[in-house]
């Protein structure tokens, strides 16, 4: 009998982002509770993942230090000497100046080489600064 395991072998990638464009827009700003923005961020991948994304954050502020954020970001480049173009959904968190969070590429949304392209990570920087990230992939 064989214990042989059908879940598909990882790659283990690390890299940077390092922020080109960071647009913050409020859409909701009542007199009491939190504020509501929408962010536009462009950035630049480098390390194990290579290309640019365009994201589009929403954040709920609370107070002067803290937020919680998800958002969806096309990233155009390669992964593993792969090209293509794929989508992270991300959410996370901005507490005492460091943002972090967890990602996935969303299922289906990879084309080119990239096709097939699945996965799981994160990111974690001191606000204004590049981000550190991983990314556990594999393709279908």
């Amino acid at each position: 009998m064989s214990t042989q395991s059908t879940r598909p072998q990882r790659t283990h990638a690390t890299g940077k982002i390092n922020v080109k464009t960071y647009e913050p827009a409020p859409y909701d700003e009542p007199g009491d509770g939190p504020a509501l923005v929408e962010i536009h961020v462009v950035e630049d991948f480098s390390g194990d993942i290579r290309g640019e994304g365009v994201a589009t954050f929403l954040q709920t502020t609370i107070g002067d230090d803290e937020a919680s954020f998800v958002g969806v970001e096309r990233v155009a480049g390669s992964v593993g000497g792969r090209s293509g173009t794929f989508v992270l959904q991300d959410q996370g968190t901005v507490k005492d100046a460091v943002v972090s969070g967890d990602w996935f590429v969303v299922p289906g949304s990879a084309t080119g080489d990239l096709e097939g392209l699945r996965g799981e990570g994160g990111f974690k920087a001191a606000l204004g600064q590049s981000a550190d990230i991983t990314l556990d992939y594999w393709f279908e």
